[in-house]
């Protein structure tokens, strides 16, 4: 039997008000209200969760789930890094490829998939996690007006009959 999974996918930071500023308290309310979608989706049953890994919500959902992984009652967790390409994290700054090597080191497992960098690989990799999981939490704001990946994988998903959960990134509201 398949173990209940979950996939979490969002916006680049550039999306966000605060951009790169995690302090900010939004990010932080956004953050905590992944958190709890985590915590609710442990509880019926689900134990592994795919990241992508990539800057904004795929590294924090990679973090955070290493956090609860720590706390009694969740060492159960299982995280799964899945990157688009070989070294795609290559121009990132030093302390965001820092972060990358400390999900991917601390990880269940980590794979490669798409073989590209841009777009499609990105599309690819995410199509990926979501054929693999249940469930999905996504922090996106549903605007169909902008044509993103985020945007395309949350459609992905609905139409495989995943069960969607949407973080709003301008308000950190859950629906």
């Amino acid at each position: 039997m398949e173990i209940p999974a979950c996939t979490i996918i969002g916006h680049k930071p550039t999306r966000f008000k605060f951009k790169y500023k995690e302090s900010y308290s939004l990010c932080k309310k956004i953050k905590n209200a992944m958190t709890e979608q985590f915590k609710l989706l442990h509880a019926i049953g689900v134990r592994r969760f795919y990241v992508s890994g990539a800057l904004g919500v795929g590294m924090w959902a990679g973090e955070l789930l290493l956090r609860l992984k720590e706390q009694p009652g969740y060492e159960d967790i299982e995280l799964w890094i899945v990157l688009p390409a070989a070294g795609y994290d290559a121009h990132w700054d030093e302390r965001s490829r820092k972060r990358m090597d400390f999900l991917i080191k601390h990880s269940t497992e980590y794979a490669t998939i798409g073989g590209g960098d841009g777009g499609e690989g990105y599309l690819k990799r995410n199509c990926y996690m979501a054929d693999h999981a249940q469930y999905m939490v996504a922090v996106y704001d549903r605007d169909t007006t902008v044509r993103s990946i985020t945007g395309q994988t949350v459609n992905y998903a609905i139409r495989k009959g995943l069960k969607v959960t949407y973080i709003h990134p301008d308000t950190a509201r859950i629906t």
